[in-house]
């Protein structure tokens, strides 16, 4: 069995090993990697492979570059564990049978029979996103806002004016980790810096003029 872990936090990536090697204790070789280039390269030597990738903090820029390589090694197993994703995104992910869904803040049962599943080419979707499906469908989610409830926070520290070392001492999470989801942002909303940040969080209610001139 050949696993390949995409993942920039050191934390996740230990985690997940030693899960795996629970779970797994047989004979199955681990590879890492921290770029798009890199997955492509590991997925060229071992195609028949299980990814387990943190998407949010990839370099992969849309739902299409994924599915992309999705289809070009049809014999690879997926299992997205992401801190959040955003319903569109889960949607169109999960047209597809060889993805599987957990959120990194899921009971650790469901971490533990998602990659369980997964080393059976079987597929698993968290709770928590399929409770968000589910109002979807009911036409529950309220709108159609393109950002993960993360990147909305991140969002409105941004339009207060906090630098993303502060960001990341608030969150405890690393600087790096800020500016990749400052950058899904910025992608996603199409727009190309702080002031036009602050712009759409006063927009959409994410923050208030009140807030802004404290």
């Amino acid at each position: 069995m050949n696993i390949i872990l995409f993942d920039k936090q050191d934390i996740t990536r230990l985690g997940v090993e030693t899960l795996i090697a629970t779970l797994y204790p047989q004979e199955h070789t681990l590879f890492f990697a921290d770029t798009k280039h890199n997955l492509v390269q590991n997925l060229v030597a071992n195609p028949d492979s299980l990814v387990v990738i943190d998407y949010a903090l990839s370099d992969l820029n849309s739902v299409d570059s994924l599915l992309n390589i999705s289809i070009r090694f049809p014999k690879t197993h997926w299992v997205l564990f992401s801190e959040d994703l955003s319903l569109q995104f889960l949607k169109k992910i999960l047209c597809n049978s060889e993805f599987s869904v957990v959120l990194k803040n899921a009971d650790f049962s469901e971490i533990k029979k998602a990659l369980s599943l997964a080393l059976d080419k079987q597929a698993f979707v968290c709770s928590q996103v399929k409770e968000l499906l589910a109002m979807s469908d009911k036409g529950n989610t309220g709108n159609n806002d393109p950002l993960t409830l993360t990147e909305k926070e991140i969002l409105r520290e941004i339009a207060l004016g906090k630098t993303a070392k502060e960001i990341a001492d608030l969150r405890h999470i690393s600087t790096h980790t800020v500016v990749t989801h400052r950058k899904n942002i910025y992608r996603k909303l199409e727009i190309n810096n702080s002031q036009e940040a602050c712009g759409y969080a006063l927009r959409a209610g994410i923050i208030d003029t009140s807030d802004y001139y404290i």
